[in-house]
This record gives structure tokens, sequence and C-alpha cells, in this order.
């Protein structure tokens, strides 16, 4: 007999979609997927040859729970550099990917019945984690912007409000707040003292004059209740490195580097140097960053206009991560071969069947108006998915 805790977590659907698109693909059936949350890019050598260097070398046993001294240095440096947040290598956790980061935040400062603030639309794991450790998932509404108001989370906060869940760049949106939008909300945080846990996972992935910001570096007081959580699987292209990293208060990152020791001991040794050659990687690894970023803004590019040319769906240019969510409300109730489309699960499911596109229905990011477009991939799939889509909305009646 499972867990009331087990029973209670959803699949995740993201991934679900993807499954079962590749088992389409592997009938032979020519499937355009936009579920995609990867880069479509291989990692780069210089990385590659860091793994392979440190397995040359035997540097393939256990190493501290927390990650090595090295990586955790470097890490540190990354985080004065890039975000202006100034960290010993003793808050660093290193873990088996941002995920597992997530987890481990949670897990630390989250009590059974308290409350979790996630600003809807949002990625689906956030609340099934939240539940996984007893506490309550509140969804709270970031209206036609995707963005919350420092209004909307006052409003929001009561006395069993124990975190903020803040995803910048988000996965799903791309929304990503200025500077001014980040800092309001950080002055709430810091007059209320609730935690946040802030996902910054996509923060090199931002477009045209957006810039990301991290909430912790606001002030001392807010920086000492947010655990940032980043990693390298977007930045790099090193999703299936598993390796994600948080930065934490001194009494969180020791509470969750014991709690690490006893449940995974060390994340993957040989991604760890793998990992820390990416950080250190100097202008291997800006070259690299711009090019994958071009090549995205341009698919960006493409998808927004190609979506401007389908009646009856509309977006919000996005402006951060890889990700477009298409609003596709306006055909609820139009009929396909005489069934009618009354959600975005409906939309998702008819459109894979007429025309062989996945996509992720809104749903699952608590947006049942939306359905996901990833462009982390080619823009000749891209366009050939938006046509294959347009002509499946113009067969609607």
């Amino acid at each position: 007999m499972i867990t009331e805790r087990a029973a209670g977590i959803s699949e995740s659907l993201t991934l679900a979609i993807t499954a079962k698109a590749n088992k389409l693909k592997a009938d032979g059936v020519p499937v355009i997927g936009f579920g995609a949350g990867e880069p479509d890019f291989n990692t780069p050598k210089f990385i590659i040859d860091a793994a392979f260097e440190a397995m040359q070398k035997g540097l393939t046993k256990y190493t501290p729970a927390s990650g090595t001294m090295a990586l955790r240095k470097a890490i540190c440096k990354k985080f004065a550099d890039d975000n202006g947040l100034f960290y010993e290598p003793s808050q660093i956790i290193v873990s088996n990917g941002a995920k597992h980061s997530l987890m481990n935040a949670i897990a630390a400062i989250v009590e059974k019945g308290d409350e979790v603030l996630i600003p809807a639309p949002y990625w689906v794991t956030y609340p099934e984690l939240v539940k996984l450790f007893d506490g309550v998932p509140v969804f709270v509404d970031a209206g036609d912007s995707f963005k919350l108001t420092p209004e909307t989370l006052r409003a929001a906060i009561t006395e069993k409000t124990k975190a903020l869940i803040l995803n910048d760049p988000s996965n799903p949106t791309g929304a990503v707040y200025t500077k001014d939008e980040i800092f309001a909300l950080a002055k709430v945080v810091e007059e209320t003292g609730i935690y946040v846990i802030s996902d910054e996972i996509y923060e090199k992935l931002v477009y045209g004059n957006a810039e990301h910001v991290s909430i912790a570096a606001y002030s001392d007081a807010v920086k000492d209740h947010t655990i940032v959580v980043n990693g390298v699987s977007k930045t790099y292209s090193m999703t299936g490195w598993r390796i994600g990293y948080l930065a934490a208060p001194h009494d969180v990152a020791k509470a969750i580097g014991n709690m690490q020791s006893h449940m995974t001991s060390n994340p993957n040794t040989i991604a760890q140097y793998a990992t820390q050659r990416a950080l250190e990687g100097g202008k291997d690894a800006e070259d690299f960053i711009v090019d994958m970023h071009a090549t995205f803004d341009a698919r960006r590019k493409a998808m927004i206009a190609r979506i401007g040319q389908i009646e009856g769906v509309s977006c919000v240019e996005p402006q951060g991560a890889f990700y477009v969510m298409l609003k596709v409300s306006g055909l609820f109730g139009k009929l396909r071969n005489g069934r009618a489309i009354e959600s975005a699960h409906d939309f998702a499911a008819a459109l894979l069947d007429a025309e062989a596109v996945a996509v992720v229905p809104g749903e699952a990011f608590g947006a049942p108006e939306y359905v996901r477009l990833s462009y982390a991939i080619s823009e000749a799939d891209i366009l050939e998915g938006l046509n294959r889509m347009d002509k499946f909305v113009r067969s609607l009646n």
C-alpha cells in the first residue's frame, strides 16, 4: 500500500507529452513536438573534454556531499560576477539538478500546513514538491502580463505563508521582471519576512532590452530570506549531466547539506568537474552562450511572427527562456469532426491526432486557456509545426 503522500503526486505532464510524441515518432509518425524543455544543442566540447580528463585522472570517487570545494568556489564567483551576490562556499549546495535543489529548499523550510505562494502560470513541478513535504500550494494569479505585482503578493500573504516561489525568467510564460518590478516584490518580502525560493535557471536566456536581476540583490535582509536556485542545464545545454546548485543562508544551507548527505551522498563526481569547467570557461563559454542565445532569439521572433498569422489564437511576446504561451480559448466551442473543443487539453489532443503536432496543454501550468510551445527545436520544425496548426485551426467550424 503506497503512502497518501506518494499517491497525491501527479505525473509531470510536460514529460508525458514529450514521451507520447517520441513514441509516435518511433512508430514512424512525422511528429513536430513543441514540448521540449531542453536546448537542442550538444554540450560544448570544452566541457565534455573536462569530464574526460577528470576520468583519466581517476577523479571518479566520492566528493563532499555538498560538492567539491573548487566547484562551490566557482559558483560563488559566478554569483558575485553575474548577480552581485556574495556567498561563502559553505552557503552553496551542489545537487542532482536544479529540480533536486528546489526539493531540498522546500524540504528545509516548509513544515506541515505551511502555505507556499506560487504565481500562476507556474512550472508543473512546484506544487507537487510543496505537496510532497506536506505544504499547501497557494496559486496567485499573475494576470495577463504573467507577472506578480506587489499588491497581489501582499494580498496573498497570510499568517500561514512560509515562502514565495519565484521563477524569473519564467517557465512556462517567458516573462521577465524588470529591476523595478522585482525590487517592488522584494520590498514586500522584506516587510513581511517570508522566504523566497528564487528559481533563476533561465537567467542567461533573456532577449531584447530585458535584463535578469536576482531578487536577493535587493538588500541583505531579503538575501537572508532567499534561497537562489540555478544550474547548468539550460545555460550550457547540460540537462543530462544533472547538476544544479543553490545558495542559501548559513543555517538553511547547513540543514540541506546534512539532508543531502543521507539522501543522495554527493552529486555525480565527473559532472561536477565538467560543471566547474563550464563556469570557469572564459571565452569558450561566452562564445557558446552568445551563439545559443542568438539562435533562440531568431526562433522566438520567427514563432511570434507566424503565430500572428493564425486566426483565433494569440500570445504575449516572451522576453526570456524558450517558451511561448499560446492563448487558444478563442477556439473553445468550435467543432472538429463533430466534437467540440472545450479546453486546452481538448485542443492539444485534437491537434496531435489531426496534424501530429504536440503541444503542452495549459491546465498543467494553471493556465487553462493556453497551451505551451517550446522553441528549443529547429526553426524549420517551428514553421512546419505552426503551418500544420494553422491548417488545423482553419479546419474547425
